[in-house]
C-alpha cells in the first residue's frame, strides 16, 4: 500500500498504447483530523469547471482520507493509459526530507521519517506517472508559507523538498488560494500559452519544461472534445458537488442520474460511510463552530481543571481530549458523542470559573494556615535571636516570612564570630567557602573540630548532599518546564500573577531567577501541588485559572 498504489500501477504504463483523452487528479486537503487545519487548501477542487469544459475527464476530491485518495488514485491510474495531457492539482500539507516529498491526507498523522504509510502520497511516484507523457504533463501544487510551516521531527519539515523533476514535465508552485485561481482561469483558457499567463500572473513559480509558446490546453472544438467527454464532463462536475456537499441526498440525485456511472461504487460507499458513522451530525456541528486553536486550547485547560484529563494542552483534539469529553458529557446528563456544541463549551466554562474560584479560596484558607503556622515556629526559633534558632527556622522554612531576616542575622552572628576566630581559623574557613565542596568542608571540620565555623561548615556540607541527592529531581522538574515551551509573554504574565497574588517574584522581565523559585514553591506549596519551583502542567493550569470562565470568542 506504500505510496497509495502508484509504484504497482506504473507497470500498467505500456509504451505504444494510442491515447486519447485528457486527464485531471486534484487533491485539496483544509480540514485535517488531527494536524493542524490547511485555510483555503480544498479551494483547488472547486476550481475545474474550466478543465471539464474544455474535455478533461476531471477526478477530483476534497479532503479525502487515505481510503478515498486510494480509491481516486486507483481510477486515475487506470484512465492513464488512454490520456493525451495529465494535469496532478495537490494542495495542502507537505513534508520533505529535503530530497523527497509527499502529500498528506486528511487523516494523516504527525509524520516521522520512518512512519509515512498510505496516509502519504509521494510526489516522486506521482511524477514518474507524468514523465509518461513528456511535453503533455503538468503538477500544480499549493503549499503554505513559511509562517504556517511545521517541523515534525528533526528529519521532516514542512513543504516541498527539492524535486528531481523529468524531462517533459511542467511543475507549478502557489498558495492555496492561487493556486486554485491559476487552475481555474489561467490553467482553463483554451490554447493558452503557459509560459506567458505563468509571466503574467506573478503569483505562480514554475519548474521543469516551460518552453516559450507552451500550449497545454485544447481549445473547445477540438476532435478530443466528444461528445462522450461532454457526457463525461457533465458526470463529473455532478459527481463533484455530490462530494462536496457529502451528504445522502446528494449522493442519491448523483445515482439516480448515473446509476452505472464512473463514480457509482464510491457514492454508495459515500452513503455507507454516513449511515454508518455514529454521531456524524455532531461531528458536522462541531466542525461548523470553526474552534480557533487556541479556543480549543482553552476547553483543554477547563476540562483539565475539572479533572478531566486531556492528555495535553496543545490544541489538537486527540483521542485524550476526545475521552475527556466524553467522561464530561457522561457526568453532565450529555449524549457521549465526544464532540463539542456551544452550549457544552460554554457550560465547560462556566464550571471551569467556579471550580477556579473553588481553588483559589482553598489556596488562600491554606495560605493563611501555612502562614500561622510560620508566624508560629518563628516565635519560638529564629525570633530569640539566637545561632541555633536560626538555623532551625530557616531549615523549616527556607522561603518563610522571615527568611531574609533569619538570613542577614545569621550573617551578622558569622561576621562577629570571623572577628573572634584565630587567623589561621579563619583562613582555612575563607578557602572552603571559597571552594564551596563537599570535599572542602569535610577538611576544615577535620583540621578545625572545634573552630568557630563549625557549626556553619555542618550546615553547608549537608546541604550539598541534599542537593546532591535531589538533583536529578531538580533536572526532571527543569525538563518538564522546558517542555512547556513557555515563550517571554506567558513568563510575563505567570510572574505578574505570582507578584498579583503577594508572592514576591521579583522583577516582572520574563526571567526566572531565585525569587520566582521562591514564589512557584510557595504557590506550590499553599495548593497542595508537588512543590519544585519550576512549572509544570498542573501549576500552569492553576496559575492561568483566573482568565478561564469566559466565553469563546474569535
Amino acid at each position: 500500500m506504500r505510496h497509495l498504489l502508484i509504484a504497482s500501477a506504473l507497470a500498467a504504463l505500456l509504451p505504444g498504447v494510442a491515447l486519447a483523452d485528457d486527464l485531471a487528479l486534484v487533491l485539496g486537503t483544509a480540514d485535517y483530523a488531527t494536524l493542524p487545519d490547511f485555510p483555503r487548501g480544498a479551494e483547488v477542487t472547486d476550481a475545474v469547471d474550466g478543465l471539464a469544459t474544455l474535455g478533461f475527464r476531471v477526478m477530483a476530491l476534497r479532503n479525502g482520507g487515505a481510503a478515498g485518495v486510494t480509491r481516486t488514485l486507483n481510477d486515475f491510474m487506470a484512465a492513464v493509459p488512454e490520456a493525451d495531457r495529465i494535469l496532478i492539482a495537490l494542495s495542502g500539507r507537505f513534508v520533505t526530507d529535503g530530497r523527497r516529498t509527499w502529500y498528506l491526507t486528511r487523516d494523516a498523522a504527525a509524520p516521522t521519517l520512518f512512519g509515512l504509510d498510505e496516509r502519504a502520497l509521494s510526489l516522486e511516484s506521482l511524477m514518474q506517472v507524468l514523465a509518461r507523457a513528456p511535453s503533455r504533463a503538468v503538477l500544480l501544487l499549493g503549499v503554505g508559507t513559511s509562517a504556517e510551516q511545521e517541523v515534525f521531527d528533526p528529519w521532516l519539515r514542512e513543504g516541498v523538498g527539492d524535486l528531481d523533476i523529468p524531462q517533459g514535465v511542467t511543475v507549478l508552485t502557489a498558495g492555496p488560494r492561487n493556486a486554485a485561481n491559476f487552475l481555474a482561469d489561467e490553467l482553463s483558457v483554451p490554447r493558452g500559452d503557459l509560459s506567458r499567463l505563468v509571466a503574467e500572473n506573478g503569483n505562480v513559480d514554475a519548474e521543469g519544461y516551460l518552453p516559450r509558446g507552451f500550449v497545454f490546453t485544447p481549445r473547445p472544438g477540438d476532435p478530443a472534445l466528444t461528445e462522450t467527454q461532454a457526457a463525461r464532463a457533465e458526470e463529473t462536475a455532478l459527481w463533484q458537488g455530490a462530494v462536496a456537499l457529502n451528504t445522502i441526498d446528494a449522493y442519491r440525485n448523483y445515482l439516480s442520474a448515473f446509476p452505472r456511472g464512473r463514480y457509482a461504487a464510491q457514492a454508495q460507499e459515500g452513503i455507507d460511510a454516513i449511515l454508518a458513522e455514529p454521531n456524524r451530525e455532531q461531528r458536522l456541528a462541531e466542525e461548523a463552530l470553526g474552534l480557533s486553536r487556541d479556543q480549543r486550547r482553552e476547553i483543554q485547560r477547563n476540562l483539565s481543571l475539572l479533572d478531566f484529563d486531556t492528555r495535553g494542552i496543545d490544541g489538537i483534539f486527540g483521542s485524550g481530549t476526545r475521552r475527556a469529553v466524553t467522561d464530561w458529557q457522561q457526568q453532565n446528563g450529555f449524549s457521549q458523542t465526544s464532540y463539542l456544541d456551544r452550549e457544552q463549551i460554554e457550560r465547560i466554562a462556566a464550571q471551569a470559573g467556579r471550580r477556579a474560584q473553588q481553588l483559589e479560596a482553598e489556596a488562600e484558607r491554606q495560605r493563611q494556615e501555612a502562614e500561622r503556622a510560620d508566624r508560629a515556629f518563628w516565635e519560638e526559633s529564629g525570633a530569640r535571636a539566637d545561632e541555633a534558632g536560626l538555623r532551625a527556622y530557616l531549615e523549616r522554612y527556607p522561603d518563610g516570612l522571615f527568611a531574609q531576616q533569619a538570613s542577614e542575622q545569621l550573617a551578622r552572628i558569622e561576621g562577629e564570630k570571623r572577628q573572634e576566630a584565630q587567623a589561621q581559623d579563619r583562613v582555612a574557613w575563607d578557602r572552603a567557602r571559597e571552594a564551596d565542596t563537599l570535599a572542602g568542608y569535610q577538611r576544615y571540620l577535620e583540621s578545625f573540630p572545634q573552630g568557630q565555623f563549625v557549626e556553619e561548615a555542618r550546615t553547608r556540607r549537608n546541604a550539598l548532599v541534599e542537593e546532591n541527592e535531589g538533583a536529578q529531581e531538580t533536572e526532571e522538574a527543569r525538563a518538564a518546564e522546558q517542555a512547556l515551551g513557555l515563550n517571554a509573554l506567558t513568563a510575563r504574565v505567570i510572574e505578574q500573577r505570582l507578584d498579583a497574588l503577594g508572592l514576591n517574584p521579583g522583577e516582572v522581565d520574563g526571567r526566572f531567577d531565585r525569587n520566582t523559585r521562591r514564589a512557584l514553591r510557595n504557590y506550590q506549596r499553599d495548593r497542595g501541588l508537588p512543590v519544585s519551583g519550576f512549572l509544570n502542567e498542573p501549576t500552569l493550569v492553576r496559575l492561568l485559572a483566573d482568565t478561564l470562565g469566559q466565553s469563546l470568542q474569535e
